[in-house]
């Protein structure tokens, strides 16, 4: 019974992304730290040179915010946003972004 809770457990946390994340606090950070400026209000970005986030998953945010945090992405601009980005910070913009439609 006990392997059976344990595979439950990690399917669980496996398949959210981040149990703990906290779309209030990604919406907050969003915000605080700058995301707003080139990706809209609701992630909706009026120019059309940045994208627009509302529909995408929180797994695209994470892999993109964490690929950006380590030169697996080359961007000047989102490099320079991810790098003081926690992998906290990541999971909850993931979530908050998560949310926009």
């Amino acid at each position: 019974m006990k392997f059976i809770s344990t595979i439950v457990l990690a399917l669980v946390l496996g398949s959210s992304g981040s149990a703990f994340a906290d779309a209030a606090a990604g919406q907050s950070a969003y915000a605080a730290k700058g995301c707003i400026g080139c990706h809209g209000a609701g992630g909706k970005s009026m120019v059309p040179t940045y994208p627009s986030l509302a529909g995408k998953d929180a797994a695209f945010v994470k892999k993109n915010l964490t690929d950006f945090r380590s030169g697996a992405r080359d961007n000047a601009v989102m490099k320079a946003m991810a790098a003081p980005l926690s992998d906290a910070d990541i999971d909850n913009l993931a979530a908050y972004i998560d949310t926009l439609k």
